[in-house]
């Protein structure tokens, strides 16, 4: 265990450890080359000896470095520390999905699809860069304090195959696919079983197969059949079903070809619920539940269960061969097996044993004769619906009794009216409501929903009805379809490419599009110093208006001989003008970010993010806040009535404020056209804040949160350049 305070390759300062599995402990750290801090991942001593592991841990944590996505916690390096051997990766502040179902007990249906989604994605790009994980579980997925939803744990599951089933990496048995448990080969199709596990345990806080050994759990992923999640929770929607059952076949060819089709299918399922749109492949005789010889289930007791090679061709002894007539797949017995018999009554068929009662002709008798039966009651069902069908075309059959006078549930086509037009309802008001809500309120009403398309809205958010034709309370005939436009959400940008520019040139048109923008300072021998090496968001990248953007600046080329080391004094108290002149003596790096206060006198440094006496690099940046005095007297009161515009910003707390916020009283305002009103007036809020307040000016505007802290003392946060536009 490393201890706070050391020193990984000289670079990666230790602050805590933050969590601990299997394989490994987490730390966090601070990189004092690129001055940021990182999640360090440290194996366990035990398999710090197994020199074949190490060297596949070390290719594969470096192929999972090549991965950059926003669902994904990004691998920065992979190395060792005399015999250390560790990862670096993105420190992602949040908890593990695991946390979040135990403490919510279980998630709602659009939540649970709103991750799974995520985690798709990232598992899409992963895919894409032909990298597997093999170990998706709600222990590897974080959700990060912002929301957003990230898998971890890329390389070190590929390595961790070919342990055994016993071994400790197999404290993830509960989300294995069957492929998997049994030792076989194992591709992209795993990680879509255990994703489906995974949203079983969402949905219901429980995990479909469990036991009290690993062993046990292993063969009920091979041979039993999955209950269904609405064991737990009845009223689950038809199409959510439908998916964690796809995901979760036995036989991988039965489950989603890839990520983008999985992702189809919960884009699908947030818009139409109860939908039949998720069609399963049909059970084929190779798609059996699987029953584990006796030789089997002794290899995963004692954990020599069959290791993954490339393909399942490449496992020794298996192949086609033909004996007496017939035809096997699998590995030979040894011994002779006369008569046609498949060696114990069972052919075996790529490694797995599945019961035959069989003829000579290899036609199952008792399928045989249900198929016969089968085909009889089917043919009778369908003569009765046809004969129906056309009875009640001929006016002789009214078929209303099956479905309640209207389509239910569905969007229903009013181009032939079934109903007299004379009856009249008025149309509810489904602005706000998702695509299926709005269907279900229309259908309570006798009216049908037809999509009219997208829209950008800053009003309404993604997914949700932004306008509808007829409008809510006009009088209409039952059967009307109503045609509802869909939100797409706020519009967005591309950022643009500011590199090269100066500081002041990208900061000007960063927040001509409503951004805020922050700086950052790194070596570049490639950029003259001064100019900007790169953003935060990366150019190119969908942004809106309130959206922080960090520009990077660069300080030229690092000197071979390496950072001056200066000790940092304090400044407290001093002028901007003063503070600047002493700390850029030392080579430091100034960033001054202004605060309204009523303790410190204006122009006076009452907080620097570098403690006194600590040792930084000459070339590092220190951020002051000075004061620029009392919050100025301020009007309160709502939005007018003439309001035209609106802003929505995301108002995050800054790092290094003098405390931490434990929900102590704020009092948030907006300053636009020198009028400054409050929005929330001495109350706790949870943070990020999302301000939204409608206006009659188009101006930008400037935002102000004060914390008042238990001893009286306040900090104030102040958010530039807050951005309007107009209403829908």
């Amino acid at each position: 265990m490393l201890k706070e305070g050391m020193f990984v390759q000289e670079r990666y300062e230790i602050i805590n450890r933050i969590g601990a599995g299997g394989m490994a402990d987490v730390y966090k750290a601070k990189d004092h080359k690129l001055n940021r801090f990182v999640a360090v991942k440290v194996l366990k001593p035990e398999f710090r000896a197994d020199s074949a592991f190490i060297s596949k841990f070390r290719v594969e944590a470096q192929s999972a470095a090549g991965l950059a996505h926003p669902n994904i916690v990004n691998v920065y390096d992979v190395g060792d520390d005399n015999g250390v051997q560790f990862i670096v990766m993105e420190l992602v502040e949040g908890i593990t999905l695991k946390e979040y179902i135990e403490k919510k007990g279980r998630l709602a249906v659009r939540e649970a699809t709103s991750i799974a989604i995520q985690v798709s994605m990232g598992l899409e790009a992963a895919h894409h860069n032909s990298i597997v994980h093999r170990d998706v579980k709600p222990q590897n997925i974080i959700i990060s304090t912002d929301g957003k939803v990230k898998v971890a744990d890329f390389g070190i599951a590929r390595a961790a195959s070919s342990n055994t089933i016993n071994s400790n990496v197999m404290g993830s048995v509960h989300y294995s696919s069957p492929e998997q448990a049994r030792g076989g080969y194992s591709d992209y199709k795993s990680d879509i079983y255990s994703l489906g596990i995974t949203m079983y345990e969402m949905l219901t806080g429980h995990v479909p197969f469990d036991g009290d050994t690993t062993v046990a759990i292993a063969i009920k992923h091979l041979q039993e059949e999955m209950q269904s999640p609405r064991k737990y929770v009845p009223d689950l929607p038809k199409s959510i079903v439908q998916i964690i059952y796809k995901c979760t076949q036995k036989s991988p060819d039965r489950r989603y070809d890839d990520m983008a089709e999985l992702i189809r299918d919960l884009k699908e399922s947030l818009v139409n619920p109860d939908g039949d749109f998720v069609q399963i492949a049909p059970l084929a005789t190779h798609a059996q539940t699987i029953v584990v010889s006796k030789e089997e289930l002794e290899q995963i007791k004692s954990g020599k269960a069959v290791k993954a090679d490339d393909t399942p061709e490449n496992e020794p002894g298996r192949g086609v061969y033909q004996e007496s007539g017939h035809t096997y797949y699998g590995q030979k017995p040894d011994g002779d097996y006369p008569g046609g018999e498949a060696y114990g009554g069972r052919h075996r068929q790529g490694g797995y044993h599945q019961d035959m009662d069989e003829d000579n002709s290899g036609v199952n008798k008792k399928a045989e004769k249900f198929l016969t039966v089968g085909s009889i009651v089917i043919g009778i069902l369908i003569l009765a619906i046809f004969l129906t069908v056309v009875g009640s075309a001929a006016g002789f059959i009214d078929i209303g009794f099956l479905t309640g006078g209207k389509k239910k549930g569905t969007e229903v086509s009013t181009e032939s009216e079934t109903v007299n037009s004379a009856e009249t309802v008025k149309v509810p008001d489904v602005k706000g409501m998702t695509r299926a809500e709005a269907l279900d309120e229309l259908n309570g009403f006798g009216l049908g929903l037809k999509f009219g398309g997208e829209k950008e809205s800053s009003k309404y958010g993604e997914g949700e009805v932004m306008e509808q034709s007829p409008e809510a309370g006009e009088d209409v005939a039952v059967n009307t379809e109503v045609v509802v436009y869909i939100s797409k959400g706020e519009e967005t940008v591309p950022m643009p490419d500011v590199s090269g520019k100066s500081l002041t040139e990208a900061q000007q048109e960063l927040r001509a599009l409503g951004l805020q923008v922050d700086t950052d300072y790194a070596y570049d021998s490639e950029v003259e110093e001064g100019k900007v090496v790169s953003t935060r968001p990366e150019s190119g990248t969908s942004v809106r208006g309130g959206d922080k953007a960090v520009v990077v600046i660069s300080k030229g080329p690092q000197t071979e001989e390496g950072d001056e080391m200066v000790e940092v004094p304090s400044v407290l108290g001093e002028t901007a003008e003063k503070a600047r002149e002493i700390l850029e003596g030392l080579g430091l790096y100034v960033k001054i970010i202004e605060s309204y206060s009523s303790e410190y006198p204006e122009g006076q440094i009452m907080r620097q993010s570098v403690s006194e006496g600590t040792e930084m690099a000459a070339g590092g940046t220190i951020e002051l806040e000075v004061s620029i005095g009392d919050l100025p007297d301020h009007d309160s009161g709502a939005g007018t009535a003439e309001a035209a515009y609106a802003c929505k910003v995301k108002m995050d707390l800054p790092e290094g404020l003098p405390k931490a916020y434990n929900g102590e009283k704020v009092k948030i305002t907006i300053e636009q056209d020198g009028k400054t009103t409050t929005i929330v007036d001495n109350e706790p809020v949870e943070f990020p804040y999302l301000l939204e307040w409608e206006s009659e000016s188009g101006s930008t505007g400037t935002g102000y949160v004060v914390i008042t802290y238990d001893d009286g003392k306040n900090t104030t946060i102040r958010y530039d350049n807050i951005t309007f536009r107009p209403l829908d």
